[in-house]
């Protein structure tokens, strides 16, 4: 198995509750930081932060512009806002244009982290109503990044895992339980 150093998600319509169970259901040993890139609503500014906190195992947090990325949390983009990764292993934050009618981008997300980490990536796109991460993944997948997609049988709405599908971009096609599994085995040395 790979040696990643960050695991991003994205997802859209239909994802909160398989992020949720992820994050239920990850050891508090686990240390590979976790981005999530979740479309929201752009006017609530507040509480699924504390929501996700609630079920984590993980210490969940919006980061600001340049917080540095550290083992064993999970970094939640804020609403409206873009997240990037920097080479210098901080976050940045972007009030861009809408990607895909999307702010956070997924796309965007995942483009710069894969640039950042490379074949030390692993991506993660659930249940979404767009293509959003699509170009991401096209990106992520070109620097050896690897990337599962949800199950289409299971994902509430297929649209967005079904685009990567298609594009061949995925490694694994898994159901939640076994996207934590892998998850899991990820910390077993």
């Amino acid at each position: 198995m790979e040696n990643f150093k960050i695991i991003v998600i994205g997802g859209s319509a239909g994802s909160f509750q398989v992020v949720t169970k992820i994050l239920a259901a990850l050891p508090k040993t686990f240390d590979i930081p976790i981005v999530l890139c979740l479309h929201r609503l752009k006017h609530v500014r507040s509480g699924f932060e504390e929501v996700l906190n609630k079920k984590s195992t993980l210490k969940v947090v919006e980061p600001e512009d340049k917080t540095k990325i550290q083992k064993g949390f999970v970094y939640l983009a804020p609403s409206n806002y873009h997240l990037y990764a920097e080479i210098n292993g901080s976050l940045s934050l972007s009030t861009e244009e809408a990607v895909s009618f999307s702010r956070p981008s997924i796309d965007l997300t995942f483009d710069t982290f894969s640039y950042a980490y490379r074949n030390k990536m692993l991506g993660i796109i659930l249940s979404g109503a767009n293509r959003d991460g699509l170009n991401g993944c096209i990106m992520a997948k070109s620097r050896g990044a690897t990337l599962i997609a949800q199950s289409l049988d299971e994902a509430q709405i297929s649209t967005m895992p079904e685009s990567i599908i298609n594009q061949n971009l995925c490694s694994f096609i898994l159901k939640s339980d076994d996207i934590i599994k892998k998850m899991i085995a990820l910390t077993i040395k």
